[in-house]
């Protein structure tokens, strides 16, 4: 070979490498610019070329109650991408998995762009907002000629702005002269609003998150913080006092393995457990009774009721070990500042009010209760579910108000300039009597918004054959591919979070702001505005002429909560929320108060007339449906993962979200159950109760007891088992327990 040959073939060799190198590493192109870094601006480390925002701005998290603060990159007025924010008294600078893809899942292929009314051939078909509207008007006016004003009721949220909230209710109630609408805040909330109601006179939760960090002892009752609440689970891993950590829960949960003391109680006997717990505070005189004497009532009634729960009977029922009993009752009255937390544990129950209370009675007889570290603090579930169980004009007038109270109709009447005879004089049914109100055939048209009962209400197969009663079912929501909306003759795009403006008021009462950082896809609107339009359709929006942006809906809202608890006549505007890093309600005028955050109750005074709490109590329930010969398990649900959220609306439109949590159903069983029933890890089983069948994926641990079953609520199939019962005091659904049997299945599990 030549020394010129050889030059040729080396010179060929290095146009090939260098031409497969330019294939596997472009240094220029689009997928080269969004791996390049360049330094960020706004203190944002690093970002790649098409995220380098030219603004930012700041506003909360539209996920769950928390309220999470965060900040919005923006370029070209757009948002492109969000970080926490690191001096929001909130999360400091934390965010879950949920808040970190908050925008993505507003850009999804089923995000609703058209109004599309059913036709005469059951087709969905897309039409203009005049045409949508004057169905709406004209059908609902139809249905109340024929049967009524009430005959037409609305199913709202927990998820919209305050401001959405007070005009959807305002609209209905006063405009268009409905009696019945209700809100999800039923399913997750309605027991804490009555608990507190009774107890403090109002619905007010004490407490402010740097309780979390301050406690030297926290329970955590039917709460699994670690994956509900992640933010705030933080706030407890941040605590300076090594605090204890009891944890009351039938399942070794994530929350209940980092616990110092695991109560692993039989389902439902908690309300038991903790009349025994407060029947050795008493007996040993762990109590403040200085406290007690000045500022609770009906203690010595209380304590004769509890008597009877000695911990030998609550061992016997609870499955306690009555000195793992005592123990825990010492360890509350060795600590300085105890805190109680609960949630769905306790509020989804058939006697969830009283085991609420029971929590209450705890925080008063030990006088934990307005001070730094201690209440008895119930954390909420949606982002404004606050909002709504204040100013959603549902089962309360606006303001924390009663619609059976003259004073309180003649206040709000002349708030809003409106005649008082259009102010109803009675309470909305609860949404269960609506829904049982279909099946009577006593509501015949319907109004759903931002929600999905067809999915999320509990006995769901016979949910879907009642609404097939109705003559006219509406749904307002993001996408129109939702359980509910799928069923609608009328659906009604929406915008979401990040595409409208309002606030959200959080579980510590903190009032935060929510702006519109994204245009909505196609025509459609937010929901203030879809609420708007429906006022000048039916020819009210005379009534409403002064709400022409969401912040008069919030200045009248400031003068409706006058001389309320809840009462915001200080908080000037918008601005000074997005300045303050939100402000806890009550912030009355002329306040001055500067801190972050702020308790109630400091100065012993409770909302009852008198200024002192009280005490209730009543003997605990049989399970409606406890296990039996056929149907041998009990099933509870609840949360799966810290990425699921609810019916999984929003969190499904996210496949960083979907990667991080198991794509179909599941449901969890004892190895000893597994074994008797043959069933193998990952096979495919079938869950019967009497109501429906579902097929999923078993998931065998040893952190669900013998005998009972787990199934996350997120999945669409998992209300076909649960049982329709209700606490009898507030209404709120009890999903958490029904007889059930296993047995392996040859079918493909579903998602």
């Amino acid at each position: 070979m030549s020394i010129t040959q050889s030059n040729t073939d080396r010179s060929v060799a290095a146009e090939i490498k260098d031409s497969l190198g330019s294939l596997l590493r472009q240094w220029q192109g689009p997928l080269t610019d969004e791996l390049l870094r360049t330094p960020g601006k706004f203190g944002l480390g690093q970002l790649p070329t098409t995220k380098q925002p030219d603004a930012t701005t700041t506003m909360v998290c539209g996920y769950c109650s928390t309220g999470c603060g965060l900040n919005i990159h923006l370029k070209d007025d757009e948002a492109v991408n969000l970080t926490p924010t690191v001096d929001y008294p909130v999360n400091t600078g934390m965010a879950c998995p949920k808040g970190w893809e908050a925008l993505s899942v507003l850009d999804s292929p089923d995000r609703g762009t058209m109004p599309l009314l059913r036709d005469d051939h059951g087709r969905r078909v897309p039409v203009k907002w005049d045409i949508a509207m004057q169905a709406f008007c004209n059908r609902f006016k139809d249905i109340q000629a024929k049967h009524g004003n009430h005959s037409v009721a609305f199913l709202s949220t927990g998820q919209m702005p305050t401001e959405e909230m007070a005009y959807l209710g305002s609209l209905t109630k006063f405009g268009m002269g409905m009696l019945h609408g209700d809100g999800n805040t039923r399913q997750c909330m309605a027991t804490a609003v009555v608990a507190y109601k009774q107890a403090f006179g109002f619905d007010a939760p004490p407490y402010t998150y740097q309780d979390f960090e301050e406690s030297d002892v926290i329970v955590l009752v039917g709460s699994n913080l670690c994956i509900a609440h992640p933010i705030m689970w933080q706030r407890v891993c941040r605590n300076p006092h090594n605090p204890e950590i009891i944890v009351l829960d039938p399942r070794t949960t994530e929350t209940a393995v980092a616990a110092t003391q695991h109560l692993a109680l039989n389902p439902k006997s908690d309300l038991e457990l903790l009349y025994g717990i407060a029947h050795i505070l008493i007996s040993e005189g762990w109590i403040d009774e200085p406290f007690i004497r000045q500022h609770v009532n009906e203690f010595d009634e209380f304590a004769q009721h509890v008597e009877k729960y000695t911990p030998e009977y609550v061992e016997r029922v609870s499955g306690i070990s009555k000195e793992s009993l005592h123990y825990a009752a010492r360890t509350i009255h060795k600590g300085k500042r105890v805190s109680l937390w609960w949630t769905m544990g306790v509020n989804q129950s058939y006697q969830g009010v009283r085991t609420a209370q029971a929590i209450i009675n705890l925080a008063l007889i030990t006088g934990n209760i307005g001070r730094p570290g201690t209440g008895a603090n119930s954390i909420t579930g949606q982002c404004n579910a606050m909002g709504s169980r204040l100013f959603s004009n549902t089962t309360n007038l606006l303001g924390g108000h009663d619609f059976k109270n003259p004073e309180h109709r003649q206040k709000v009447a002349s708030t809003l300039h409106i005649d008082e005879n259009l102010i109803p004089t009675e309470d909305s049914w609860a949404y269960d009597r609506i829904i049982e109100g279909i099946l009577r055939d006593e509501i015949k048209g319907l109004w759903v918004i931002c929600t999905n009962p067809a999915h999320s209400w509990i006995n769901q197969n016979t949910y879907k054959e009642i609404v097939e009663r109705l003559d006219f079912l509406v749904v307002q929501d993001m996408y129109h591919s939702t359980e509910t909306a799928q069923r609608a003759d009328l659906y009604l795009p929406a915008a979401g979070w990040g595409e409208k403006e309002g606030t959200f008021i959080n579980s510590e009462r903190r009032i935060g702001l929510l702006k519109k950082v994204a245009k909505a896809p196609g025509k459609a609107l937010a929901d203030f505005s879809i609420f708007r339009l429906a006022a000048h359709y039916w020819g009210c929006e005379d009534l409403f002429e002064k709400w022409q942006e969401p912040e008069d809906v919030f200045q009248s809202l400031k003068e409706l909560s006058r001389h309320q608890p809840c009462d915001i006549t200080g908080v000037e505007n918008y601005q000074m929320l997005d300045q303050r890093g939100g402000i806890q309600w009550p912030y009355p005028e002329g306040c001055k108060e500067s801190d972050t955050q702020r308790r109630l109750f400091a100065d012993g005074r409770f909302f009852h007339p008198d200024g002192k709490a009280q005490l209730l109590f009543e003997d605990s329930r049989d399970m409606p449906e406890p296990p039996n010969e056929r149907y041998p398990y009990l099933l509870m649900t609840g949360r799966g993962t810290a990425s699921q959220w609810h019916t999984q609306t929003r969190t499904s439109k996210s496949a960083v979200l979907r990667g991080l949590y198991p794509q179909e159903i599941y449901v969890e069983l004892n190895p000893q159950d597994a074994r008797r029933e043959g069933i193998r890890p990952n096979s495919v089983v079938q869950v019967d109760s009497q109501r429906g069948s579902v097929t999923a994926k078993a998931f065998v641990t040893p952190t669900i007891s013998p005998g009972q079953l787990f199934i996350p609520m997120h999945y669409e199939a998992t209300n076909q088992l649960t049982l329709a019962h209700f606490d009898p005091y507030s209404r709120q659904p009890s999903y958490k327990n029904c007889a059930v049997r296993i047995s392996p299945s040859h079918h493909v599990a579903t998602s």
